[in-house]
């Protein structure tokens, strides 16, 4: 049989030096490749966590301050769900209305705040038929964020608050020292009348109940709104506006503030969409302790002047950015803002409810050198052009208020309140618009003096009105 040679085997020594058997990967070491990013990240986290416990700074990291993040709005739909694209970082509840835009949520308390059970800044519930055998005096304050109150670290040092203990004290001080005031009889003699008409008048000595019914971002046409959907069922006795700046860089396109961006989401179903899923990665990636704790060392964000001083606004636009245009677009703005309480007003005056209708404060209307450091550091942060434009720009808004008080001479009285008090040195502003507690204290006075000087709240002693 024939036999074949066998086929010379290779030694390994002949080998190239070159040549190495491909080595394989197993599948443990992929999978860690792959994973290890994410186990590099979660370290990162846990570190960033034991850093923060253990320097005490949960504050810091947390970004916004306990009293930014309870003012801050939380948007829930009319069935009380969250509405998915708007940030939930705030605490102060509100829904969605057809009718007024947006709402308090009922009901609600904080440590800064409590909302009643009719949506209001109070501490009692209002029931809406008012107690039997029970005189009251219903004073409803409507406007935006700096007559609810915003900053203000209780109910009770709110402007409302303020001034019904003011009410209930002059009340008090009839009863202790009635010859400080006007008697309830006037004598004949024209000498004795003549002195007697330097001393204040009594006001009725019923219950003053000041309802702050103010919502944060409201403006005149959510007021008008308000009054005749939400307060007028409560028959009021007086009502005080506190607003104008929320109209003022409220487009005139736009009848009322309402939730932000609803109307876009609308049309555009699949945008929503997307804005949903970026805006709830970056949710998430925002709240991670890493994030927080690389941007707190790297740039310590604050909050910008137009974040503090208006509702929602947008992260690229600056104060400045807000205010009318030109002069068309700040007609359009004032007239919006006119119309809006004319037509308030006239509802009021057919149950023959006065009102009061005050200018907000706005801190380029105080001296540059009666601010306080702070103050200064705002003031010089707003930039040279809203600090040329503001001022004119809410002369005509004082103008516009003043043509109101002219054509309801018996129902309107206006306060101009731009300007505070010029003589005060104490820190008046916390931001553009919204007010320390002293400033609070001050427009309660004002609107306290204001109110007692009306007859619909005076006694009328008998013979005032007797001819000489």
């Amino acid at each position: 049989m024939l036999k074949l040679p066998l086929p010379r085997r290779r030694s390994s020594f002949y080998r190239a030096p070159y040549y190495k058997k491909p080595k394989r990967y197993g599948k443990v070491p992929l999978l860690l490749l792959v994973v290890s990013p994410a186990i590099l990240i979660l370290l990162l986290e846990i570190i960033a966590r034991l850093y923060v416990g253990i320097s005490g700074k949960t504050n810091e990291i947390a970004g916004l301050s306990p009293l930014d993040k309870a003012y801050g709005l939380k948007f829930l739909t009319e069935t009380q769900k969250p509405i998915e694209g708007l940030s939930d970082s705030g605490n102060l509840i509100v829904t969605r209305n057809p009718s007024l835009g947006y709402k308090l949520v009922e009901n609600q308390k904080n440590q800064f705040w409590t909302i009643n059970a009719q949506g209001f800044r109070d501490q009692e519930p209002l029931p809406l038929a008012k107690p039997k055998n029970e005189f009251r005096i219903f004073i409803f304050i409507l406007g935006g964020s700096t007559a609810f109150g915003e900053g203000t670290k209780k109910n009770e040092d709110t402007i409302s608050h303020k001034l019904e203990l003011r009410l209930q004290q002059r009340v008090a001080q009839q009863t202790r020292t009635p010859e400080k005031y006007r008697p309830d009889v006037f004598p004949f003699f024209v000498p004795t009348r003549e002195k007697l008409m330097q001393l204040p008048a009594k006001i009725y000595p019923k219950k003053y109940r000041v309802i702050n019914a103010a919502v944060p971002g409201y403006t005149s046409g959510n007021s008008l709104a308000q009054f005749a959907l939400a307060i007028f069922p409560y028959q009021p006795d007086m009502i005080v506006i506190i607003d104008g700046y929320a109209d003022l860089m409220l487009p005139s396109s736009q009848a009322k503030a309402d939730i932000p961006k609803v109307d876009e989401f609308l049309q555009d179903a699949s945008g929503h969409y997307r804005t949903y899923l970026n805006q709830s990665f970056q949710h998430w990636l925002d709240q991670t302790y890493l994030v927080k704790t690389l941007g707190q060392i790297a740039f310590r964000p604050q909050p910008t002047l137009a974040q503090s001083s208006l509702i929602v606004p947008s992260e690229t636009r600056s104060l400045e950015q807000y205010l009318p245009p030109d002069q068309k677009e700040l007609n359009l703005r004032l007239k919006r803002y006119q119309e809006n309480h004319k037509q308030l007003v006239r509802l009021a005056a057919v149950a023959q409810v006065p009102v009061i209708i005050a200018t907000q404060p706005e801190i380029t209307g105080r001296k540059f050198d009666k601010l306080s450091p702070q103050e200064k550091v705002i003031v010089n942060e707003l930039g040279q052009g809203y600090r040329e434009k503001m001022p004119k720009t809410y002369q005509k808004l004082v103008l516009v208020n003043q043509q109101l008080a002219k054509a309801f001479p018996k129902n309107v009285t206006v306060l101009n309140l731009y300007n505070l008090n010029p003589n005060l040195s104490k820190p008046m502003f916390l931001d553009p618009i919204h007010l320390t507690e002293n400033a609070n204290t001050y427009m309660a006075e004002k609107l306290y003096y204001t109110l007692t000087d009306w007859e619909k709240i005076q006694i009328i002693p008998q013979n005032f009105y007797l001819k000489n």
